[in-house]
């Protein structure tokens, strides 16, 4: 006796073609988690325990030298152009850096090209995203411009005695309130406090730095950045302030942090967007690498650039 036909079979008998199967589509690789990592090393140092000497603000030769390598690499292999302007309102050293918009791994160059060689430049910035092999934190550390921070860390008095320290040697320490490559092209994302609070208890003088052009990277991208007139938190907080300092970790401290951050977010927004047009390519510019290049130091995964 023949068994009775199953679907397949009596698909074909009608002539017709079996359903095809569904390929399973994988969702996007999730950006790095900093717990997991943090967790591999056995734990993870923050700002000065992490550098373990005093923040420098001498340049040195092996630091100028990378300087150079990196300089012919971006604006000769690359031919990356960053029109810059404002450099004349910068003060000699010890001060707070708050640039914005934060968008890729080529920020902290624009920053530098900036400034001076000297005084060094000390980033805030992100141990997860930038400690992705031992090697590379080796030669962070030995180079210096860096002090990570760590999502889920000690606490912000790190980060305070960082500032300070780089400050008090007349460096300049650099932040990027929005804390994340993600946002809109040409327009700020929210600031985090952080900023705020590292600038009320250190009371350095402040410089913001607008930037623009760096969400999206090819050969020959134009890229963007202003110095804004030196500020302060007085300034910032304006006549309504006393003065006083709240105690550490307080609602009131977080309430002036919040202040300061908005102060300087509509200081430098309106920079960003008048700096970004002069950063867009028609659509039938070439774009040269721009996978490559935008997710060079970058762990690729999904971005928010609504």
């Amino acid at each position: 006796m023949n068994a009775a036909p199953g679907d397949g079979d009596a698909a074909k008998l009608a002539g017709e073609q079996p359903a095809p199967v569904a390929r399973r589509v994988r969702p996007p690789r999730s950006r790095i988690s900093p717990e997991r990592l943090a967790a591999r090393r056995g734990g993870a140092l923050e700002g000065l325990a992490w550098l373990g000497r005093a923040p420098e603000a001498r340049a040195s030769l092996f630091y100028r030298a990378t300087r150079l390598v990196a300089r012919a690499i971006l604006f000769g292999l690359f031919r990356f152009r960053i029109e810059a302007s404002g450099q004349e309102l910068l003060p000699r050293g010890g001060y707070l850096l708050i640039a914005a918009a934060h968008r890729g791994w080529m920020d902290p160059f624009v920053v530098i090209h900036a400034l001076p060689v000297e005084p060094r430049a000390w980033f805030l910035g992100s141990g997860p995203s930038t400690f992705t092999s031992r090697r590379r934190e080796w030669l962070i550390r030995r180079l210096g411009g860096l002090l990570p921070v760590w999502r889920g860390g000690v606490g912000i008095a790190v980060h305070v005695d960082a500032a300070r320290a780089v400050v008090d040697n007349g460096g300049v320490f650099a932040q990027m309130p929005e804390g994340t490559v993600s946002g809109p092209p040409g327009r700020l994302g929210p600031f985090r406090h952080g900023a705020g609070v590292i600038a009320l208890r250190t009371r350095a003088p402040i410089v913001p730095l607008a930037m623009a052009g760096t969400e999206e990277l090819y050969v020959g991208k134009r890229m963007a950045s202003r110095v804004l007139a030196l500020t302060s938190v007085a300034d910032l907080l304006g006549e309504t302030w006393d003065g006083q300092l709240p105690a550490a970790d307080s609602r009131e401290e977080l309430e002036l942090a919040r202040r300061i951050t908005e102060a300087l977010a509509a200081r430098l927004g309106p920079v960003v967007e008048e700096l970004h047009p002069a950063t867009v390519d028609p659509p039938s510019h070439p774009r040269r690498w721009r996978r490559r290049l935008t997710w060079l130091f970058l762990r690729p995964g999904p971005l928010d650039r609504s």
